[in-house]
């Protein structure tokens, strides 16, 4: 129902910044989330940032003051300053858009990954 494509990854020396972008199409009136999500080898995936379409934000407290995240919601596109990167950063980073159905029932549509590395 939404596909998204994701640009902007890549290699950067430690203290460096990248900076991802997101774009959706499909179904994108049903979104009420966007978000980021990374998975470094051998770990599970986790929870970078997110926003709901009132603006608020979460993040994960190892990138909080370092990430951003922001949305254009006209343009369906959400995106991820990363500065201050450090080599623990390096991973998959995934684009994420969550769809809530009467209420209680959501879905999540995953973008193909990012890859950032971060050298020491």
């Amino acid at each position: 129902q939404v596909q998204l494509v994701e640009s902007g990854g890549g290699l950067v020396q430690a203290g460096g910044s990248l900076r991802l972008s997101c774009a959706a199409s499909g179904s994108t009136f049903s979104i009420t989330a966007m978000g980021w999500y990374r998975q470094a080898p051998g770990k599970q995936r986790e929870l970078v940032a997110t926003m709901n379409n009132n603006g608020n934000t979460n993040y994960a407290d190892s990138v909080k003051g370092r990430f951003t995240i922001s949305r254009d919601n006209a343009k369906n596109k959400a995106y991820l300053q990363m500065n201050s990167l450090k080599p623990e950063d390096t991973a998959v980073y995934y684009c994420n858009a969550r769809r809530v159905h009467l209420t209680l029932i959501f879905d999540d549509s995953w973008g193909q990954g990012a890859q950032v590395t971060v050298s020491s």
